[in-house]
């Protein structure tokens, strides 16, 4: 189960869920959904959080906790992470299906949502930017830490000059089928110098590393072939809602690069924050000012249910 332990109080603890439920995607996957916060409150404002590769709902801790009064908070499992159940189907479309199914779920008919997706959850809302369940229900969208295509190629993982070589050896690095085993002192160096700024404190490396080492190997490789071919290039150029991006500028996994490739490609992009310091993990990184973001679009974009 890719959660963290439930720890009494702490910033990484997960939060208990005002509720639980099951959505089923397009294929018959079915998705392990959280609600937090007001979900009985039709006035407070809904937050759909998508994590990323080898993540899990536990990655949004901080978000939920802190959003957790005066909104609804909705947060899911990425097919074969956390407790939803792995799927033969790994693809930018399964990743679309996915969030119109969580969607459907959660939101009622027409309701408006702020969207934020990290790395691969990034990726989830940009392949769903041309699906009608996206477009119903996405009142503004948050990228952290993500990319639409050349992955591989960009990545800064491995400290060699860009070339065939390197690219070749990332691929082979972030596809390696090996298990992580425990999270040991030496693995969450690893993690760390790959993931995480140089400024990370031991709680926020201990946080993620958990996380990860809990992803299955099957899992983890199979969504690797899917980025490592990814391109979305053309979905960016459908993401008409107002759209704020955020990058840590120590991110070696989708370095600002791609960031600034996404500002200059998206049709209504209402801010761009580059983060100094900060690795791949923003919003553990960061969550100050990632739900500060989140809360700004919140503020300005943000539909309130009729009848509230």
């Amino acid at each position: 189960m890719s959660r963290l332990t439930r720890e009494a109080a702490g910033p990484y603890a997960p939060p208990a869920a005002a509720r639980e439920l099951t959505a089923v995607s397009a294929d018959g996957a079915r998705l392990h959904v959280e609600v937090h916060g007001a979900v009985d409150d039709p006035a407070a404002p809904a937050v759909v959080l998508a994590h990323g590769w080898t993540c899990s709902t536990a990655f949004w801790a901080a978000q939920i906790r802190d959003l957790a009064a005066g909104h609804r908070v909705v947060v899911y499992d990425q097919r074969g992470h956390g407790r939803s159940p792995a799927s033969p189907a790994c693809s930018t479309d399964a990743l679309a299906d996915d969030l119109e199914a969580v969607l459907a779920a959660t939101l009622a008919p027409g309701e408006k949502a702020v969207l934020v997706g990290h790395s691969m959850g990034g990726m989830t809302l940009m392949a769903a930017s041309g699906r009608a369940g996206f477009r119903e229900h996405a009142a503004a969208v948050l990228l952290c830490s993500t990319g639409s295509s050349r992955l591989v190629d960009e990545s800064l993982v491995l400290p060699m000059r860009a070339g065939r070589a390197r690219t070749w050896l990332t691929k082979k690095v972030l596809g390696s089928r090996a298990p992580l085993g425990p999270v040991t002192p030496l693995a969450r160096r690893i993690l760390r110098y790959g993931t995480m700024g140089s400024g990370a404190a031991p709680a926020m490396v201990e946080a993620c590393a958990r996380i990860v080492h809990a992803c299955p190997r099957q899992v983890r490789h199979s969504w690797s072939k899917v980025l490592d071919l990814l391109d979305l290039d053309h979905a960016v150029r459908e993401l008409h809602v107002p759209t704020a991006v955020v990058v840590g500028t120590a991110d070696r996994l989708t370095p600002a690069v791609h960031a600034r490739s996404l500002v200059a490609a998206l049709p209504n992009c209402v801010g761009s924050t580059e983060l100094p310091g900060i690795g791949h993990m923003t919003p553990i990184e960061a969550p100050d000012l990632v739900t500060a973001r989140i809360r700004d679009l919140v503020a300005t974009y943000a539909v309130i249910k009729e009848g509230a």
